[in-house]
């Protein structure tokens, strides 16, 4: 069987255990739908397999027929998470063979769980970071509405969400804080900064009442009317500005709370403060960002020691 053809149906006898089990699963987990239908593409494809290059039924699966499988998949081009989906099903699966009493071992035990790779967040150099703050008009109300929620995103490390809705409440200038409402409603303090708070001063003074006009607002940075931006509304204007600074990387407001998180390490910051600025309840969230650093002082040890060597091959390659 080559790497691109599915294998052929189970035989009837398995595809009956397997419909038992998704009948057995669903009475006492209460899966999806699409759960179920996931479940059952995962077994009768393994089971197809399984028949066709072993010529074996599902009782009588080898630990090692599992990993053949499952390398099998790897080279046909599919997901670590996809493999692990895979492996979830089949162990699912011969746990209740085997107590049900169709088999007489569990061939999944010992097969280790496929790791899962992060994809590492895109982000944006510092320089990419001082051309886009830099991009707005802020001879104008709106470039200068621009500027300041860029560098309070910036410097904050929000959430898109968390930005269009600050209310005038939420921010200090005095104390040069910020008082976020995060997910559950979990409140937390980042300070802004000298840049920052300068911008929002400015902004308060000069361009947010010329937005506003007649109308009233609690919004820190109102859209249309003063009601709150939306964040489609913010990610059009980011776009906007991206061009503007001839920025042409993939960009999101996300990509700018990415860029906080990253520079922040890249500079020494610790890694539990800055979990606290984004507001991550758990520090496995913000360990990604180890990654980004530690790729980025990989490549500055590459470029500027003098022994670095075959580093920068290897540097090189990650790059690829």
């Amino acid at each position: 069987m080559t790497e691109s053809t599915l294998p052929p149906p189970p035989t009837e006898a398995d595809q009956r255990l397997i419909d038992a089990w998704l009948d057995a699963v669903w009475m006492e987990k209460g899966l999806s739908e699409h759960s179920l239908s996931s479940y059952r593409r995962d077994l009768t494809q393994f089971a197809g397999w399984l028949h066709s290059m072993r010529g074996i039924e599902l009782a009588r699966c080898r630990r090692e027929d599992v990993y053949e499988y499952l390398s099998w998949q790897y080279l046909r081009g599919i997901k670590g998470r996809s493999v692990a989906r895979q492996l979830s099903a089949l162990r699912g699966c011969f746990r209740w063979l085997l107590r049900e009493g169709h088999a007489s071992d569990d061939p999944t035990l010992q097969v280790e769980q496929p790791k899962s790779t992060h994809p590492l967040p895109a982000t944006l150099t510092e320089a990419d970071v001082e051309a886009l703050l830099a991009a707005p008009d802020t001879a104008t109300p709106l470039g200068l509405r621009d500027r300041a929620m860029l560098e309070v995103l910036y410097a904050a490390g929000l959430r898109v969400s968390e930005l269009v809705g600050l209310t005038m409440h939420q921010i200090s200038l005095r104390q040069g804080l910020v008082r976020i409402i995060g997910k559950g409603d979990k409140e937390r303090l980042v300070p802004l900064g000298e840049e920052a708070l300068a911008w929002v001063a400015r902004y308060l003074r000069e361009g947010r009442a010329l937005l506003l006009g007649t109308a009233s607002s609690e919004m820190l940075f109102p859209g249309r009317g003063g009601a709150m931006m939306t964040r489609q509304t913010f990610w059009y204007r980011l776009k906007q500005v991206a061009v503007q600074a001839g920025i042409s990387k993939p960009l999101s407001p996300h990509t700018l709370r990415h860029a906080f998180a990253t520079h922040l390490l890249n500079h020494g910051a610790d890694l539990r403060v800055v979990q606290l600025l984004l507001g991550h309840s758990n520090l496995s969230t913000t360990q990604i960002y180890t990654h980004v650093a530690q790729h980025r002082l990989k490549r500055l040890h590459a470029e500027h020691h003098p022994r670095a060597g075959n580093l920068m091959t290897d540097v090189a390659s990650d790059n690829a």
